[in-house]
């Protein structure tokens, strides 16, 4: 394996850790942020969850950029027609979705028109895990 293939596997790991960081503790920010009462624990609320999304969306994008760059060189390019990869292609679309959905929450939180309580955004907290087993697998064992 060539020297810039490991390096772009290496930074493609390093901005999908980052990025995950992000879609985990979001939501779990959004479940504090809908029992807050005070106007000044939703203002800091708000404030931690743009920055947090700020940090996660470099994730996404280098995670993305790093990912695609992998497809031009070596192996990678046939991996385009195996099967298990349009799988996790297919689960990294849903985290997009996934993560635009999470912007649209906080815009709505920001602008105090949240209409979900914390049991909502428990139960969307556990979307990423779901979806990271399933492309982690895909990825490593490549079972079809």
């Amino acid at each position: 394996m060539s020297l810039l293939l490991l390096w772009l596997k290496a930074f493609h790991v390093i901005f999908m850790v980052t990025w995950f960081a992000g879609l985990f503790y979001l939501p779990r920010l959004f479940v504090y942020h809908a029992t807050a009462s005070d106007v000044i624990g939703r203002q800091r609320f708000a404030l931690m969850e743009r920055r947090l999304f700020g940090i996660m969306s470099i994730g996404a994008a280098g995670t993305v950029l790093f990912g695609g760059l992998l497809f031009g060189y070596g192996p990678w390019l046939s991996y385009l027609h195996a099967p298990w990869m349009h799988g996790k292609l297919t689960l990294v679309f849903f985290l997009l979705c996934y993560h635009l959905w999470l912007y649209l929450s906080m815009r709505r939180f920001a602008e105090g028109s949240n209409r979900h309580g914390q049991l909502y955004y428990r139960i969307a907290n556990e979307v990423p895990s779901v979806l990271l087993v399933g492309i982690v697998v895909l990825a490593v064992a490549k079972p079809f």
